[in-house]
């Protein structure tokens, strides 16, 4: 199929910005490459930088005012320091609205990825906590699909 590979595509975005926000989407790759050396570069969604570690970590998107960079299983990850500021209410994502003023705490943030990566693996190990309760068993001939016709 050709085509740019990811790395150079985020790589154009950061150029064609021409404003704050490359040199911000520049800090967060360097902060995911320096948590995490393993890390893989994407590009999904019809342009949006994507990194993974045995599943999505993060992504970052440009927005008018802002950076956005989202964690796919920010729920379930450990936020002493109150990083995220976004996408609280949801179920499963959670996300890190980043403006112009800002001072990033590159600790805070390299903690964040570094758990999305954590969580990641434990999840493909099977040792992630179950995201709810097994339904209780059912007997062979509780389900309207066991039962005899008449």
């Amino acid at each position: 199929m050709g085509g740019a590979s990811p790395s150079i595509l985020i790589d154009r975005l950061i150029a064609g910005l021409g404003d704050w926000r490359a040199d911000r989407i520049a800090q967060i790759r360097r902060l995911m490459h320096e948590a995490d050396a393993e890390i893989v570069e994407e590009w999904k969604w019809m342009g949006t930088p994507v990194w993974s570690h045995d599943g999505i970590v993060a992504i970052a998107n440009p927005h008018t005012g802002k950076v956005k960079v989202t964690f796919a299983q920010g729920a379930h990850l450990p936020d002493p320091q109150k990083t995220f500021n976004a996408g609280l209410g949801g179920n499963l994502w959670r996300a890190v609205d980043l403006f112009e003023a800002d001072v990033v705490n590159e600790k805070a943030l390299k903690d964040l990825i570094r758990a999305a990566v954590s969580f990641n693996r434990s999840t493909l190990s099977g040792t992630a906590l179950p995201k709810r309760r097994p339904n209780a068993r059912r007997t062979s001939g509780s389900h309207p699909a066991h039962r005899k016709s008449t």
